[in-house]
């Protein structure tokens, strides 16, 4: 979701040509990281523990994979 809001400031910010438009999408997505690095990671790492761990290991942080995730 973080993704697609910022993809979508930024695909208004190319339409209208808006520096602002860009600007807000940077910190944006700056105010993003920081809350999934520094809250939101470490809430799921509390709750789910090593199934977690696994899972980070697997999947990118923002990226999609092109493979789907098997729990492996």
């Amino acid at each position: 979701m973080y993704v697609g809001v910022v993809g979508a400031i930024l695909g208004q910010a190319l339409w209208f040509g808006s520096v602002a438009l860009l600007e807000y999408a940077a910190a944006l997505g700056a105010g993003f990281f920081l809350f999934v690095l520094l809250y939101e990671e470490p809430a799921l790492k509390r709750q789910f523990g090593a199934e977690y761990e696994a899972y980070r290991r697997s999947v990118p942080r923002w990226l999609p994979r092109i493979k789907p995730w098997r729990g492996e």
